[in-house]
C-alpha cells in the first residue's frame, strides 16, 4: 500500500509525524531586536496547522557577506541563535520538527547584485570557488553585476566548513531537530558542486569526487561539532541553464551526488532542478507583472537594480516566457534519485496538492510546500486533509523581496479564496 500524506516518516532515526513539510522560505526577518518575533509569527502558524516538519528559510553562517537577499538571517552570534529556542519551542508545542537550513551565497550573494549594498559595502569582497566564469565576467564589464571576488585558498575552504559546523551546533543548541544543507538555489555549495564554476585545481576541484568534498567536509564538521543531528541537502541539476552553456550538472550527475551524500552520512537529499543562474527555473511559473508593476516597491528596486531596473524586469519576463509553471516538476528526478539510494527522499517544487499522492507512491518519501505558505500560513489544516492550495504560481510574493519587502500573497482573487476559506473554518485543526 501506497504511504498517505498523513503517515508518519523517519530521517536519521528522527520520527516526523506526518510527510507534508514547509519547505525553506525567505522569512525576511534579520537580526534585529523583534526578528525571533518574526519567525515565530511566520513559522508557527504551520506547525499549528499540522505541518510534519518544518524547513526555516536559508540562514547564514558568517558574520559578514553571503546573504543572497536582503532580511536574511545570520546565526553566527550565539546569544541570538539561543534566543532562537523560543521559535523551536513555539513549534514542538505543536508536535512539529524544524530544521535550519544554512547557507552562505558565494558569487549569488548581495554584494555582486544589489547597487545599495554594494555602496554600503564598498571593501566587501564576494566568496568565489574560483574566477567567475567568462559569461558573468562579461556582465561585470557591461556593468549588470558587479565582481570583486575573493578566491577561496584551500585553507579557507575548511573554515567556511567550519563555520557551518559551529553554526550548526549552535542551532541545535537552541532546540532544532536537524539540519538542512542549501546545496542548490546557485548558492557556495552548489559552486562548488558545479563544473561551470568550480574551476579549482586543488583537492575541492577538477574530478567528480574533487567537487562534491566540501559537502563531505560540511558533514564532517557537523558531525564533530553538533553530534549524530538529522542532516539533509538539496542536491542540484542544472538542466536549465541556457544552451550556450557546456559545463554543467546532469541529472545524472545529481543522482550520483545523492549516492555520494549517502555514503557520506546524510540522512535525507532533496533534489532539485535548476540553473547555474538564479532565474525562474527556480520558480516557475507567471511572470509577476503586478509586482513590477506596484510602485510601492519602486525605490527599493532603484536601489538593489539601480537605473536598469526596468530592463531586469524585461529579462524577467522573456525568462518567465521559458518556464511555465509544471505540476510537481523536480518529482521525475526524484524518482531517478529514489531507486539508487536507501535513505529519505524528499520533493517539493510545484506541489499543490494533487500531486501528492502519486509523488508518494513512487516519486518520494515527503511533500514539500514553499510560495503557497506566502498565501496561507496554514496551509497544512486544509492539504493534510486532501485539499489543494489556492496558490496560482504568480510570482507576486517573491519579486518585491529584492526590494527588502517581506515575501506575502499579494494577489486578490488569492487573497479573497483565502478569506472565504478561513471565514469557513477550513483553517482549523
Amino acid at each position: 500500500m501506497s504511504p498517505q500524506i498523513t503517515d508518519p516518516f523517519e530521517i536519521g532515526g528522527l520520527s516526523v509525524p506526518n510527510r507534508l513539510y514547509r519547505a525553506p522560505l525567505l522569512e525576511c526577518a534579520g537580526n534585529g531586536p523583534d526578528a525571533v518575533e518574526s519567525l515565530i509569527r511566520e513559522l508557527e502558524p504551520a506547525a499549528e496547522a499540522g505541518a510534519g516538519l518544518l524547513f526555516q528559510g536559508a540562514t547564514i553562517v558568517r558574520r559578514e557577506g553571503g546573504c543572497a537577499a536582503p532580511g536574511m538571517t545570520r546565526v553566527h552570534d550565539p546569544a541570538f541563535v539561543a534566543e532562537l529556542e523560543r521559535l523551536t519551542d513555539a513549534v514542538h508545542e505543536h508536535g512539529s520538527r524544524i530544521f535550519v537550513q544554512l547557507e552562505h551565497g558565494g558569487l549569488r550573494s548581495m554584494e555582486t547584485w544589489h547597487a545599495g549594498y554594494r555602496a554600503e559595502n564598498p571593501d566587501l569582497k564576494q566568496l568565489a570557488v574560483s574566477r567567475p566564469p567568462r559569461l558573468l565576467r562579461l556582465a561585470d564589464r557591461l556593468g549588470v553585476l558587479e565582481y570583486d571576488p575573493h578566491v577561496l585558498s584551500t585553507a579557507e575552504v575548511y573554515e567556511l566548513a567550519a563555520d557551518f559546523g559551529r553554526a550548526a551546533e549552535r542551532c541545535v543548541a537552541a532546540g532544532y531537530d536537524g539540519v538542512h544543507i542549501a546545496g542548490a538555489n546557485m548558492g557556495i555549495v552548489q559552486q562548488f558542486l558545479s563544473p561551470y564554476y568550480n574551476r579549482r585545481d586543488d583537492e575541492f576541484g577538477g574530478s567528480f569526487t574533487n567537487r562534491v568534498r566540501f559537502l563531505s567536509t560540511i558533514h564532517d564538521e557537523i558531525r564533530e561539532r553538533a553530534g549524530d543531528v538529522p542532516l539533509v541537502t538539496k542536491v542540484p541539476v542544472e538542466t536549465g541553464s541556457p544552451p550556450l552553456i557546456r559545463r554543467f550538472l546532469s541529472e545524472r550527475d545529481a543522482v550520483e551526488i545523492c549516492r555520494a551524500c549517502e555514503a557520506m552520512g546524510y540522512d535525507a537529499v532533496v533534489p532539485v532542478r535548476g540553473s547555474v543562474f538564479w532565474d525562474m527555473s527556480l520558480v516557475r511559473g507567471e511572470f509577476p507583472e503586478r509586482a513590477w508593476a506596484d510602485d510601492r516597491f519602486r525605490a527599493g528596486y532603484e536601489e538593489a537594480f539601480g537605473p536598469r531596473w526596468r530592463a531586469v524586469a524585461l529579462a524577467n519576463r522573456i525568462h518567465a516566457r521559458g518556464f511555465d509553471f509544471e505540476p510537481a516538476w523536480n518529482a521525475g528526478l526524484c524518482e531517478q534519485v529514489r531507486e539508487r539510494v536507501s535513505v529519505p527522499v524528499l520533493c517539493e517544487g510545484g506541489i499543490r496538492g494533487p500531486e501528492i499522492e502519486p509523488v508518494l507512491d513512487s516519486a518520494a518519501d515527503a511533500v514539500g510546500m514553499g510560495r503557497p505558505f506566502y498565501a496561507e500560513p496554514r496551509l497544512p489544516a486544509r492539504v493534510l486533509a486532501g485539499e489543494r492550495a489556492v496558490c496560482e504560481n504568480c510570482n507576486n510574493c517573491t519579486v518585491p523581496q529584492a526590494a527588502g519587502a517581506r515575501g506575502v500573497c499579494r494577489t486578490p482573487n488569492v487573497l479573497a479564496k483565502r478569506g472565504r476559506l478561513a471565514r469557513r473554518g477550513a483553517y482549523e485543526r
